[in-house]
């Protein structure tokens, strides 16, 4: 008698929760452009949609309502549109109230040519920046003098062995994994000798660790490595540096491949991550179809890699480097005629 074969039941793939944060100005827009671009892809998230910045306020109270955080402390996972935060008052940045809620300690920005004629060409550089010490941490006050209640202002930076030490290891795993040769640490040690100059002590000890597999390391001082990103930004590999330099850094790497809506960007924790547009929100375009949603996108792809999807996040990259290249479809701001639907309707074609 033979034995009847029982199907085999097809497993139902595991879905991923994702706290997904539209953000302000022309948030809400790209947003959808990149969940539209991540169904398509297959990528298995499944979102829950809350509200940051003024938009948090105005719906919630606060510009980081509690919903939010529990979301996220429940998904450890979010993708977060851009956040308006006042200049020189009003509330705190969101932005870094998620980091230190969440100990996002290492803020990654990679920095790729995506359309060539540009003033540089085939750039291709990671920026990983310490998010939670430094400058950053806000030890700020005033002296009154006479009747000047703010005569003079104070602020202190701290930075830690255990800091450098985290955020280094970081940056040389990092550097190993995704087969990179060389990471060079950023610093001022010869003025701030104890804030920056223990950052790189500590990272010329983990360096040694990683000499043998095959990574080397140089180290820079912030406006030397400002001039020569500028000269010469092939040199460079891996980038590492404190709080302050590392977010004009970030910025200025944005700029050798186009500007701010060319880069993608993600907060990383022990046990958390946020992916971000680092943009700012654009309220003169908010409403008008008109945005780039490829920092967004590209940050999408950067967390299919953070949660082992890296196919679906190369399959993402590669569609658009096609739209760019190949369809010529291009929004404004990259010398196109391409509204954010068009753009993202050409992105869903290359991934069909």
């Amino acid at each position: 008698m033979v034995a009847k074969t029982q199907k085999a039941t097809p497993r139902k793939p595991v879905t991923i929760p994702v706290t997904l944060i539209p953000g302000d100005g022309i948030g809400p827009e790209v947003a959808e452009a990149t969940v539209t671009v991540l169904e398509a892809v297959g990528a298995p998230f499944a979102y829950e949609w809350h509200t940051a910045g003024v938009a948090g306020l105005k719906k919630e109270g606060d510009p980081l309502p509690k919903a939010t955080i529990e979301s996220i402390r429940k998904t450890r996972l979010a993708l977060k549109g851009p956040l308006a935060t006042p200049v020189g008052g009003g509330f705190r940045s969101s932005n870094v109230r998620l980091r230190e809620e969440f100990q996002l300690f290492a803020n990654l920005r990679p920095a790729r040519t995506l359309i060539p004629g540009g003033r540089y060409e085939k750039i291709d550089l990671v920026l990983i920046r310490e998010n939670l010490e430094g400058l950053y941490v806000g030890f700020e006050h005033y002296i009154p003098i006479g009747d000047d209640p703010r005569a003079v202002a104070l602020a202190s930076g701290v930075n830690t062995r255990a800091g450098g030490r985290r955020i280094n290891e970081f940056a040389f795993d990092y550097a190993l994994k995704n087969n990179r040769k060389k990471v060079t640490l950023v610093h001022k040690a010869n003025v701030l000798k104890a804030l920056t100059g223990l950052f790189l002590e500590t990272g010329r000890e983990v360096a040694k660790r990683y000499e043998s597999k095959g990574i080397s390391c140089d180290d820079r001082i912030i406006d030397a490595c400002a001039m020569q990103l500028v000269m010469n930004p092939w040199q460079f590999d891996v980038l590492v540096t404190t709080n302050l330099f590392g977010d004009i850094l970030s910025d200025l790497n944005a700029g050798l491949v186009g500007g701010l809506g060319m880069a993608p960007a993600g907060n990383i924790g022990a046990d958390a991550a946020i992916f971000e547009a680092v943009h700012g929100s654009a309220p003169d375009i908010a409403g008008k179809g008109v945005a780039n949603p490829l920092a967004l996108m590209l940050s999408a792809a950067m967390m299919l890699d953070h949660v082992g999807h890296m196919d679906k996040a190369r399959r993402v990259r590669d569609a658009i480097d096609a739209v760019l290249l190949k369809d010529k479809v291009r929004t404004g701001d990259l010398g196109g005629k391409a509204t954010t639907k068009q753009f993202t309707r050409a992105v869903v074609s290359r991934l069909g």
